[in-house]
């Protein structure tokens, strides 16, 4: 079982010993494999991240050399506390490579003052996209403005079905309101959200459909960037 563990890890030795039929769960193979030393001292250059035990509920740190591309120890959460302990007990760092947690933060300047403190690439990109995004958005509409503003031809909108959606919830949330049904009356009819029949009715098709597209343009980026960049750790 320690052979399996050691060649193939937890997943895949798992499903190496559902092959051979042996009782080999995930856990119980990574159990097996004795944890590497903690060094004394912090690397000069120390990246801290969180990570998921349980997406959504338990979650944990995870502390990286990052001139050694190496993880150097994993913490069992993301506390303040446990983060500045660890520092204190293993100074050293110069240059500290981190997300954007305050819990993070503070433990740095609490632990270790003195280092210099850097965001990671990944979070470079996102902080670039996000304020790309606003700026676009609050100049939405000069952005859609058409080129030649004497010209009679009006732009054609790509269709999909979500945009299609959008159009005919538009539609029909602002014929309802035309008859003076109020805005909880109009989500019990039309299964939505009584904020959601509120934006749909405050705010014009053109800059729904605007910001239906802006979205997926802006999740699209994210994806493209947490393949790319979220495990690259810049020196």
């Amino acid at each position: 079982m320690k052979a399996v563990a050691v060649e193939l890890g937890g997943r895949p030795g798992q499903r190496l010993c559902t092959e051979l039929r042996l009782h080999g769960r995930r856990t119980a193979l990574l159990g097996q494999l004795p944890a590497p030393a903690v060094p004394t001292r912090a690397p000069r250059i120390l990246g801290i991240d969180e990570f998921a035990f349980r997406r959504g509920r338990t979650y944990g740190t995870v502390l990286v050399d990052i001139e050694a591309s190496r993880p150097v120890d994993v913490l069992p959460d993301r506390e303040t506390s446990t983060v500045a302990s660890w520092l204190l007990e293993h100074p050293g760092a110069e240059i500290v490579c981190r997300d954007r947690l305050m819990a993070f933060t503070k433990a740095t300047s609490q632990a270790a003052p003195d280092a210099l403190e850097v965001a990671d690439r990944w979070h470079l990109l996102q902080n670039f996209s996000t304020a790309v995004e606003k700026t676009c958005r609050r100049h939405r509409d000069c952005l859609r403005q058409p080129a030649d503003a004497d010209s009679d031809q009006q732009p054609i909108a790509p269709q999909s079905p979500l945009l299609d959606r959008i159009g005919q919830r538009h539609r029909e949330v602002n014929e309802l309101a035309a008859t003076g049904m109020f805005l909880n009356a109009i989500g019990r009819r039309l299964c939505l959200d009584r904020k959601t029949v509120r934006r749909y009715r405050n705010k014009d098709l053109e800059g729904l459909l605007a910001s239906a597209q802006d979205r997926g343009h802006n999740q699209l980026w994210r994806s493209v960037t947490r393949v790319t960049e979220r495990h690259s750790w810049p020196v």
